[in-house]
């Protein structure tokens, strides 16, 4: 088979070294893909928002199979597009992506449904959303409603903080377009878990639980970025949480869409709170998480062409899927400065070290090469994932795999995985 996967970052990179793994991978190119996906896939110069440039080139090409890895293309309708022209593609159309795109109609499915979430309310006026705000219980969480590359959420203490906080998101619109509309939501209190899932439609196939951290420094500190590590799997994702959310969450979710008439194929990643009342869903993304793909994926058993083969099919349901018994962590090396301002172009050492070494996984997220060196182009650079038999030891693994990489200004977080000490 011919694969197309459209994206440039470390979660693209994690699917395109899965990709390449299956016996009917003969090709993969990805597009616009990065520095490091080229040990795997031909990269092409096709922005991941050009759709009808890609749908071209798959045709020329006779892609089998085209995966689409990020969010932005996947709510524009980049699916519809490859659809419309005949073309064989994993992820959601634009209608079912809207559950990722807006938090408004995610929130609104959830409370028509009954499907566990916050309280909250939905406003596209500031003066509206300013004067909910006297009467509110603090802290609280204000959300612009559409895409802001993981960072469109802002926690508020106090009712001034809030209001500075509506008039960032709505009247400065710090985060674009996404800030139009926004959610204001009660703050949730618990451990946060991140489970991912294949969707063909009607059956929905978990993977192993994971969890991020969000925060850029340590003791989760500092601004909201798009991750800094994560660990899989979750010792506070116990089967009596499990059980808990496949009855009231995880299908009810798949059948709530299908009863919109926005049937869901593709991944969905259900960002939960378990809570002292019991889990809840703080979010929805329609597609992998970055960087929980990085450790989800090397634990996973089976063919991942198969698994999207059987989500575009309807056929998820004869899937068996399967999972190492063992652990995973990443920390991601980041440009300092990030996520505000960071400088590009540092020359990146160390990563010949790291190649083929047994249980480690070095993948690419803001990264080029100029004249045969691997060098930063971008805030999170590089996510070094490490496996082991159980987290403690994953976690050591990682952070001695980390020791071996350096660039200019390189920072990580310290603590990525602390929380397995109290489990």
């Amino acid at each position: 088979m011919k694969i197309l996967i459209v994206g440039s970052g470390g979660r693209e990179h994690a699917i395109a070294w899965k990709i390449a793994q299956s016996p009917k991978a003969d090709k993969i190119y990805c597009a616009p893909g990065n520095a490091g996906i080229e040990e795997y896939a031909e990269c092409v110069p096709i922005g991941a928002m050009e759709f009808e440039k890609l749908a071209a080139f798959a045709k020329e090409k006779e892609i089998d199979l085209t995966v689409v890895g990020m969010d932005d293309p996947l709510v524009g309708g980049i699916v519809d597009v490859f659809e419309k022209e005949g073309l064989r593609v994993f992820g959601p159309r634009k209608n079912a992506a809207i559950l990722e795109g807006s938090k408004a109609f995610s929130k609104d499915l959830m409370k028509k449904y009954g499907i566990p979430t916050a309280a909250y309310e939905n406003f596209d006026d500031p003066e509206k959303a300013l004067a909910y705000l006297e009467t509110a219980e603090f802290p609280i969480v204000l959300k612009a409603d559409g895409l802001a590359l993981g960072k469109g959420v802002l926690i508020c203490n106090t009712l001034e903080e809030a209001k500075d906080g509506v008039r960032t998101i709505m009247l400065d619109k710090q985060f674009g377009t996404a800030g139009n509309r926004m959610v204001i939501e009660e703050f949730m209190t618990g451990r946060e878990v991140s489970v991912l899932s294949f969707v063909d439609g009607s059956t929905i196939k978990c993977m192993t639980s994971a969890q991020d951290h969000k925060r850029a420094l340590d003791g989760d500190q500092g601004l909201n970025t798009g991750g800094m590590g994560t660990f899989s799997p979750s010792p506070f994702y116990t089967q009596e949480v499990d059980e808990f959310c496949r009855k009231h969450i995880y299908q009810a979710t798949v059948d709530a869409m299908a009863a919109e008439g926005r049937p869901f194929k593709g991944v969905i990643f259900f960002g939960l709170m378990l809570t002292p009342k019991g889990p809840k869903v703080l979010e929805y993304n329609a597609r992998f998480g970055d960087p929980e793909a990085q450790v989800v994926l090397p634990r996973m058993k089976n063919d991942i062409v198969d698994v999207f083969e059987a989500c575009i099919d309807g056929t998820l349901d004869q899937i068996d899927l399967q999972f190492e018994d063992n652990a995973a962590v990443c920390v991601v090396l980041a440009s300092g400065g990030y996520p505000v301002s960071y400088g590009k172009g540092y020359p990146i050492e160390g990563l010949e070290s790291l190649k083929g070494k047994e249980g480690v996984y070095v993948f690419h997220a803001g990264t080029k090469k100029e004249n045969g060196q691997f060098v930063t182009n971008g805030g999170r650079v590089l996510g070094v994932t490490a496996t082991g038999p159980d987290l403690k030891k994953a976690r050591a693994n990682a952070y001695e795999a980390v020791k071996q990489v350096t660039f200019e200004k390189a920072y990580c977080r310290s603590d990525i995985g602390k929380a397995i000490d109290e489990a």
